[in-house]
């Protein structure tokens, strides 16, 4: 076989990725970013991998989220916290009901590329190429904002590398203190349609009582006030991906210095593909949209190429049919990867199978229909004796009003009040941790279950 080259991809069929028009300006941009420093570090995505690989035994879950489409015009350090506080959240009550860790992995500091459903749009009989994200080209509607501009991905650089300062300092400067982030969750309780899950917090607050007493708290223990989060995104724009790969001097192995993790989209797991060929010669976790159209046959190549040595950790499977569907589409995948023996984390996406045009004319999805799929996820691995390892969702921190339903009730007429997203609808910071709620109540359940099995 051939030896692994970054470049390489360029030789495959590519797909979604625009078509730059001044060659020159791209390959000085390529140039540039070849020469920052990564974003990410090598011994990072090892750890990350690792920590994937408990989560496939069920020795750990993983819980990613953040934006459909990160947006040059709304970054801002409140964007950022907000989105980064309510992960803690959620991770706080996923670690009650699951009674393992919880890997944190936004959908941060890269997530600037998004494929679509068509190459143009057309508005009042004006046919433009599609927008493609801000790494990209704009979302105005004119010619000229729809023109690709190599120089984007410089300002996503500087975007991500500052996100991701900022990540790294919350991270670890007190602000993820379990107290704190639990007093965040009590506060959510405290409303009158969210009284059914005070119970969990009360339960939540007599642990934490109960470990001051037994003399570990935040002071005694960094666990306590520090957390490991990891950033992800769509491996999708390949010419930015290439210029942030470097060579890991530990491991000899290539490493996408542009994120800790990165996934392929069900657009464009082709296995003959540029997305694929890229993916499958770094030592970053990979990730695998796996969507109603994805055959058994298919799942096995792609589980060959993306993972030959069958490592734990290195491929997830991110499973996405849209609510009803379920049932008809992952038991044969989940059979496929008993067939191959093969390592993969399965993790459940409810969000874009659910994607839904409202009477007013917005696009949202319902929150009922994201737990009504995220409940079947957990149903058939329940089926199958096997382990779900973990959600994937969009949403913000910022009170947004994209998604319809939850405890707040936002209903179709209150999408035009605060819909803000460039591209998909986002959960909300309450629907969000509403949703975890609910996702604990499912681990835990079959945490219980499994115990009983066992005696």
């Amino acid at each position: 076989m051939a030896e692994w080259v970054k470049s390489g991809w360029r030789n495959k069929p590519r797909i979604q990725m625009p078509d730059y028009t001044d060659e020159d300006a791209l390959k000085a941009v390529e140039a540039q970013l070849a020469s920052y420093p990564p974003l990410v570090f090598a011994g990072e995505a090892r750890r990350l991998k690792e920590q994937l690989g408990a989560a496939s035994r069920g020795e750990a879950f993983l819980l990613q989220g953040g934006d459909c489409a990160e947006s040059f015009e709304q970054f801002s350090a409140d964007g950022i916290r907000d989105t980064f506080k309510v992960m803690l959240q959620m991770a706080m009550v996923l670690t009650y009901g699951a009674k393992v860790p919880v890997v944190k992995v936004g959908r941060m500091a890269g997530q600037f590329a998004k494929p679509r459903s068509a190459p143009t749009e057309t508005v009042d009989g004006i046919e433009l190429p599609s927008y493609r994200g801000d790494i990209i080209n704009e979302l105005d509607f004119t010619s000229a904002s729809r023109i690709p501009d190599p120089k984007k991905m410089l300002q996503a650089y500087t975007q991500a590398a500052a996100t991701l300062n900022l990540l790294r300092a919350f991270s670890t400067g007190g602000y993820a203190d379990v107290h704190q982030v639990h007093s965040w969750t009590l506060g959510f309780t405290e409303g009158e349609k969210a009284t059914k899950y005070r119970d969990m917090a009360n339960r939540i607050s007599n642990a934490l009582d109960f470990m001051k007493a037994a003399g570990v708290s935040s002071a005694t223990s960094s666990a306590l006030r520090t957390v490991d989060f990891y950033t992800s995104h769509e491996g999708l724009l390949l010419e930015y991906e290439e210029a942030l790969t470097r060579l890991d001097s530990t491991s000899g192995k290539w490493l996408a210095g542009s994120g800790h993790m990165i996934w392929i989209g069900d657009r464009t797991r082709q296995p003959d593909g540029a997305h694929v060929e890229y993916c499958s010669g770094v030592l970053n976790p990979i990730g695998l949209k796996c969507g109603p159209t994805t055959t058994a046959e298919d799942l096995k190549v792609l589980m060959a190429k993306l993972n030959p040595e069958n490592e734990a950790g290195r491929l997830t499977l991110i499973a996405r049919f849209g609510a009803g569907s379920v049932g008809e589409h992952l038991p044969r995948l989940v059979k496929a990867v008993q067939e191959e023996g093969a390592n993969v984390l399965w993790t459940c996406d409810p969000m874009h199978g659910n994607t839904i045009k409202s009477a007013t004319g917005y696009k949202t999805r319902p929150f009922d229909s994201v737990l009504r799929e995220v409940r079947e996820f957990f149903g058939v691995h329940k089926a199958e004796g096997t382990v779900p390892g973990g959600v994937h969702f969009e949403m913000t921190g910022q009170d947004v009003t994209e998604c319809t339903g939850g405890v707040r009730a936002v209903t179709e007429e209150d999408l035009s009040d605060r819909y803000h997203t460039a591209c998909d609808p986002r959960l909300n910071a309450s629907q969000s941790l509403e949703l975890a709620f609910l996702v604990a109540e499912e681990l835990s359940s079959l945490r219980e279950t499994r115990q009983a099995e066992a005696v």
